[in-house]
């Protein structure tokens, strides 16, 4: 099947799909699985998600294993023979790699006669800008599937390959965006006192949130507040501007502390625009939970991949990413790992990026073991 599971990883690879618009990708999902008789596929999930079902008893757990169906805005540099033939995306993230591996897991629960439980290959939509799993965790035809456990994986460039990466508590970071949009008044650039410009409270703000930083990743209140974009004005060189605008996105390790520092960016924005008689407007968008690791799910991780003689890893604390999953870990006991994806892989979001289809077996190997331990046990 190894092969086949490859070809599938090239094919999706080529024809990416971004966030909210995976249609194509989710019908190739479709036509793969079901060649493997699920008990059931569910679609239509929370956007393009798709539910594939294999049901063993009525009586024992109900174990998900997901991964993601998006790819990323940006145009690939390799020169492929799978390369992407959608101008400006492609997969620099690895999710058809992922996909490959749940998908690859098909074949082998068809020929399963496990005594209890039910499997669910849970292929999730949008994961890129932090909504896929928000909204499969409020669509009611995930919450019928009775999910007891979850588990799911990243392929992690920088580490040994085939190495098994785990953290506890915690796969990866809390992490939300925010624009802060100022208002004042234009005036002749001859007379800027005349009017109220912006100029003053970007620079301002940028120094004061700058003050709100705790880079060191060992300390629990751990934030860093990364400012992204700013403009103010336009090329119009007889104006003294009235609008501005600046965006960060902020990570902290836990929900407590990221709402702890948005109270603390709304007083700092609040104060600097009463200084500098603004007004403003302050938005808060692509909110990426903390992925939580339930201690039973990461225990099986671990378990599963010293059966396997695979290389753990285990991390001090998460990653710094953003990662969607953490919607599912409120809902269910979960775990996320990493997957070694080699030491010389191009970073995640790089325009040389290529998933190594080596890992693919790996990934299948993990979650094998971890749903044999679940429904044989």
């Amino acid at each position: 099947m190894l092969d086949e599971l490859i070809r599938l990883r090239q094919e999706l690879h080529q024809h990416p799909e971004l966030s909210h618009k995976e249609t194509l990708t989710a019908q190739r999902i479709y036509s793969f699985v079901s060649a493997h008789q699920p008990s059931e596929i569910i679609t239509k999930i929370g956007g393009e998600g798709l539910a594939v079902c294999y049901n063993y008893s009525e009586v024992g757990p109900t174990v998900a294993i997901r991964c993601e169906l998006d790819a990323l805005p940006i145009e690939e540099e390799n020169q492929l023979a799978y390369q992407s033939v959608v101008k400006g995306v492609s997969h620099k993230c690895g999710h058809d790699g992922h996909m490959a591996i749940v998908a690859g897991l098909s074949p082998w629960l068809r020929e399963q006669n496990f005594n209890k439980g039910k499997v669910v290959l849970l292929f999730q939509p949008a994961e890129e800008i932090g909504k896929g799993a928000y909204d499969m965790v409020q669509d009611e035809k995930l919450a019928s599937l009775g999910i007891d456990y979850m588990f799911a994986l990243h392929n992690i460039p920088g580490e040994k390959k085939h190495s098994i990466i785990t953290m506890d508590e915690r796969f990866s970071a809390e992490v939300i965006s925010c624009s802060i949009k100022l208002e004042g008044q234009e005036s002749h650039a001859a007379e800027p006192e005349k009017g109220i410009s912006p100029a003053a409270a970007l620079s301002m703000l940028i120094a004061a949130l700058s003050k709100l930083n705790v880079p060191q990743t060992q300390n629990n209140n751990y934030a860093v507040l990364t400012p992204v974009y700013m403009h103010m004005g336009e090329q119009a060189y007889g104006i003294s501007p009235a609008l501005g605008e600046i965006h960060y996105t902020i990570r902290t390790w836990s929900a407590e502390t990221m709402a702890e520092l948005r109270s603390r960016i709304q007083h700092q924005v609040e104060i600097v625009c009463k200084e500098e008689r603004l007004r403003f407007k302050l938005e808060w968008f692509e909110h990426f939970a903390a992925a939580q690791n339930n201690s039973f799910c990461n225990k099986l991780v671990k378990q599963a991949a010293r059966a396997n003689d695979f290389d753990v890893i285990e991390k001090p604390h998460p990653f710094k990413f953003g990662e969607d999953f953490g919607w599912f870990s409120k809902a269910y006991k979960t775990a996320m790992f990493g997957l070694g994806a080699g030491r010389g892989t191009p970073a995640l979001h790089s325009r040389t990026y290529d998933f190594p289809d080596e890992l693919i077996e790996t990934g299948v190997k993990m979650f094998e073991e971890i749903i044999t331990r679940l429904l044989e046990d």
